[in-house]
């Protein structure tokens, strides 16, 4: 544990640390983990009137992501987030990984609500189609454009007055952390497998994977998904090591043989994990592991020595035992005990 300490790595427990020596499988967090987690906001896409509705979805968002829209719309489109008391009747609807969208439901003069959801593309097109809704075609293509390119799309969409529909799309630049694919190729060689796991598309999640060196890659995942494929790894006789930084990686970061939260986390994921990496660097687990391993072989060379020790007390004890009873014993005695008093230069005197 001090040794990690050195590191800038809390450990809670000492058995965690000697897992890592054993570790098959990595999984990590995307966001925040192999990316810097700031995404920002890069683009409007619009199909019709964006910009407001995007805003007025953000506005409750303290992610940097829901921050970066309401800069963008208001450094690209001039527009002003609304005063406290016009959204007085506002109700916010949170993000949540289970539903994968958030947003607001606005009431006007007579009662009628306007409610507008951000998210991922798939969520939103089915939310838009449950109430009657049509999605144009080229959203889809939109969104996979911005995926296949490596960015996150968010599609917003409006239920007011004039039905369901989309209005367009959020283009969200992501960012590996420098250095990541080098130090996977590293974890590659010492026969540890990277998996990325991530809430994005398949499209996007690929163009990160590919971007960031990974082994392998679960796209779409939901924390119960991030469960379910440790226990898999467990199942089949793996060592399986998890890095986090969310509420959502928490369920994984407690499962896991090794967790290891990032200290840029939420409070759930460090509390669950049993490692914490003061530096938030998701390949730190390298330096881990090559701890966790040597702590293995020093353990091996004095269980060796413990052993061996042991087994030399029996041949000076078994001796002494029969001593009486065989002579010849301890005329050996005697001789094993005059022999390291000798030397070379006394050896030739009568």
């Amino acid at each position: 544990m001090d040794r990690l300490a050195q590191r800038n790595v809390l450990a809670m427990s000492g058995r965690a640390v000697e897992a890592a020596g054993d570790v098959n499988t990595l999984l990590l967090d995307k966001t925040g983990t192999i990316t810097l987690g700031n995404r920002k906001a890069a683009a409007f896409i619009p199909l019709r009137q964006l910009a407001d509705a995007a805003q007025l979805s953000s506005l409750a968002d303290e992610t940097p992501e829901g921050r970066s829209v309401v800069v963008l719309a208001k450094e690209r489109h001039g527009l002003r987030a609304p005063a406290e008391g016009e959204l007085a009747d506002a109700r916010w609807v949170p993000f949540s990984a289970r539903t994968r969208m958030s947003g607001v439901d606005l009431r006007w003069a007579g009662g009628a609500v306007r409610a507008i959801r951000k998210g991922a593309a798939q969520q939103i097109i089915e939310w838009v189609q449950m109430y009657g809704g049509h999605v144009p075609p080229e959203a889809r293509l939109y969104a996979d454009a911005v995926a296949a390119g490596g960015g996150t799309p968010l599609l917003v969409a409006v239920h007011d007055w004039d039905g369901p529909r989309a209005l367009g799309l959020i283009h969200l630049k992501d960012v590996v952390k420098e250095g990541v694919r080098e130090r996977f190729a590293e974890l590659r060689r010492t026969g540890i497998r990277t998996v990325m796991v991530t809430g994005d598309n398949p499209l996007t999640a690929k163009a990160i994977a590919d971007e960031a060196g990974v082994d392998d890659y679960l796209a779409e995942a939901t924390p119960e998904d991030k469960l379910a494929l440790i226990r898999r790894e467990q199942a089949d006789g793996r060592l399986a090591a998890m890095t986090g930084d969310g509420t959502n990686d928490a369920p994984a970061l407690a499962q896991a043989d090794v967790g290891v939260a990032m200290n840029t986390g939420t409070s759930a994921a460090k509390e669950t994990g049993n490692l914490v990496d003061l530096d938030s660097n998701p390949t730190k687990l390298i330096e881990i592991v090559e701890i966790g391993k040597q702590l293995l072989i020093t353990r091996g060379a004095l269980t060796t020595f413990s052993i061996t020790n042991d087994v030399a007390k029996y041949f000076a004890i078994i001796p002494a035992m029969f001593a009486g009873s065989y002579p010849g014993l301890e005329a050996l005695m005697g001789l094993t005990a005059r022999c390291p008093r000798s030397s070379p230069r006394s050896s030739s005197t009568p």
